[in-house]
């Protein structure tokens, strides 16, 4: 599989439509063993699946001490960790920066662990980890049931916000 001594999570999400039905998954290897975790929500984006795909992992590693390597297919993820975007963001208080409520709860998450680094992968390039979430992501997405789809509220609450207030300019007084 891999080095024995470091816990592997690759993580993907998926959109239909985006925003659309969402959904997400992560395996995480260590050792000789393997974990898959999925699920899907029934309004949002691919790039919140992304980073609901990396927290959710996360949130499920109970010993913090144990070195973590986090492949992701998500430049934007990667990225925003390695060259150091998130620094900004937390200096301007998250201001103008889109999925603060899951950068934040990343943040808390990426404090706890001695030791956590980000590695960027090419999506669908036959690495059997990543194509695996993405399976994983997409079939969540399209076989939970409508009734079972999470909600994605901050989501939900942040553009019916700013749609209804959009929309009611000029309307009425």
């Amino acid at each position: 599989m891999t080095n024995n001594e470091t816990i592997h999570v690759y993580a993907d999400g998926a959109c239909s439509g985006n925003p659309g039905k969402g959904g997400w998954g992560a395996v995480l290897l260590y050792k000789n063993h393997r974990k898959d975790l999925s699920g899907a929500y029934r309004k949002t984006t691919n790039n919140r699946m992304e980073l609901t795909a990396v927290i959710e992992a996360l949130k499920s590693i109970k010993n913090k001490e144990i070195p973590v390597i986090v492949h992701s297919d998500s430049q934007y993820i990667v990225d925003s960790i390695n060259k150091g975007y998130i620094h900004n963001w937390v200096n301007k208080n998250f201001n103008k920066v889109k999925n603060p409520d899951l950068w934040k709860e990343l943040i808390q998450l990426i404090r706890q662990f001695k030791d956590i680094k980000f590695e960027w992968i090419k999506g669908h390039n036959n690495n059997p980890y990543n194509e695996a979430c993405d399976k994983l992501a997409v079939g969540a997405m399209n076989t939970t049931p409508e009734s079972k789809l999470k909600q994605d509220v901050y989501y939900e609450q942040t553009t019916s916000q700013s749609t209804n207030n959009t929309a009611d300019v000029g309307l009425f007084e």
